[in-house]
């Protein structure tokens, strides 16, 4: 029962975005009633949460983990 309170406090690690809203990880606008905004875990470490704007979507951006230093889209 204590390692699983144990792995809940690593996952608390997490590093999020701005608390004040949410912004696209490529261009840093706001993603507030954005039609076609993703959020998504790093698909390298899965530390970090992606979140792409529908434009970076369209266009293909790349964003880059700020924990990983993982680039994408490849």
């Amino acid at each position: 029962m204590a390692k699983k309170k144990a792995e809940a406090k690593e996952e608390e690690k997490i590093p999020e975005p701005t608390t004040t809203g949410d912004k696209c990880t490529s261009c840093s606008t706001s993603v507030v009633n954005d039609i076609g905004t993703v959020k998504f875990p790093c698909p390298n470490c899965g530390k970090y949460t992606i979140i792409r704007c529908s434009k970076c979507r369209k266009i293909v951006t790349k964003y880059k983990c700020p924990v990983c230093q993982f680039e994408g889209p490849n």
